[in-house]
């Protein structure tokens, strides 16, 4: 039987959501919900009805785990804790800072309403995030490093739009290269946020908007830009549409670690991801985590989860017999 999925929200990620369906067999697309007008709305599977977001809770029966895809300045904050009491859920949270406290709010809205609520999935906070663990946990004499990029952040782009005065944008997290080399090369060097990357925005003014405010909010705005040295640049829609329509990205993570009754000697561990398409990618990995939340479910499991939380044999499509003899 497949799972049910319901997609809130249609833009770059629901769209890559779509499409991850169309390559997982036991996935199924139940139906997408819009703020839009659903009339306007032209999704890439026949058949399939697009309904309003507000009327989401008629379709409660119809789907078996909600995929949010809205963003995390100010979307999901309120989206996630409101449709965990309705539905299993799984969204893209992504602002690390603020992961404890919108956990506990989904947390509590999940378990009142008895479902599934998985928070923060995608590839960083995701894969990286399970990359970090495990690195940690084989080498715990030794430090971590995160790099991302050079890419298009799609929460940072998000949060830039929001701001009065803005008509389109694209923010490139770009690596510093000396800071990368210094940790592939074993150093283990202490760095600072603004010391391992730096940030490029590309923006899309209303005319007559005050660019000085909209560059001071952009530098200055906590969280996604005010720990890092920041370029904002200025440009036509035209230029945007021509040299920034793709959403590529990618990134590493490092773990630099020591073994020996000394520390005698050391380790790398590297993971690393180039995506043509940051939605694309990150909509496969919460398609996977859709399908762990419908075992979890089935199991009677509920509350608020991470992808720490979840089994690796829960993601997969394939049986524990099937995984142990093609994978093991």
């Amino acid at each position: 039987m497949s799972v049910r999925i319901g997609i809130m929200g249609y833009g770059n990620l629901g769209r890559g959501i779509e499409c991850a369906i169309r390559y997982n067999e036991d996935l199924e697309l139940s139906c997408v919900f819009s703020r839009r007008d659903p009339a306007s709305v032209r999704i890439l599977t026949p058949g399939v009805p697009v309904y309003s977001a507000e009327d989401v809770l008629k379709y409660k029966d119809e789907i078996d785990v909600l995929i949010l895809c809205g963003g995390s300045a100010t979307d999901l904050p309120r989206q996630t804790p409101e449709y965990a009491r309705h539905f299993n859920v799984v969204d893209s949270f992504d602002t690390h800072a603020k992961i404890p406290e919108h956990f506990a709010s989904v947390d509590a809205a999940a378990r009142e309403g008895g479902h599934v609520a998985v928070i923060s999935c995608g590839w960083d906070p995701g894969m990286f995030s399970l990359a970090r663990l495990y690195a940690g946990a084989i080498l715990p004499a030794g430090k971590d490093y995160t790099f991302w990029g050079k890419g298009v952040s799609q929460g940072h782009s998000d949060a830039i739009r929001r701001i009065e005065g803005v008509v389109d944008a694209r923010q490139y997290t770009i690596p510093v290269e000396d800071a990368l080399a210094r940790v592939r090369a074993g150093e283990e060097p202490d760095l600072s946020t603004r010391e391992k990357h730096l940030r490029e925005c590309f923006v899309v003014a209303e005319d007559g908007a005050d660019l000085d405010r909209i560059e001071r909010e952009i530098v200055t705005m906590p969280n996604y830009f005010a720990d890092y040295d920041t370029t904002v640049h200025f440009i036509s829609l035209e230029e945007l549409r021509r040299d920034h329509s793709g959403i590529p990205h990618g990134g590493f993570v490092i773990r630099s670690g020591k073994s020996g009754w000394e520390g005698e000697h050391r380790h790398l561990i590297e993971y690393s991801l180039k995506l043509d398409s940051n939605p694309e990618f990150t909509a496969g990995v919460i398609a996977a985590v859709a399908r762990a939340v419908h075992k979890l479910s089935l199991r009677g499991e509920t509350g608020g989860k991470t992808m720490f939380d979840i089994a690796p044999a829960d993601l997969s499509p394939l049986s524990p017999e099937e995984l142990r003899a093609s994978l093991l």
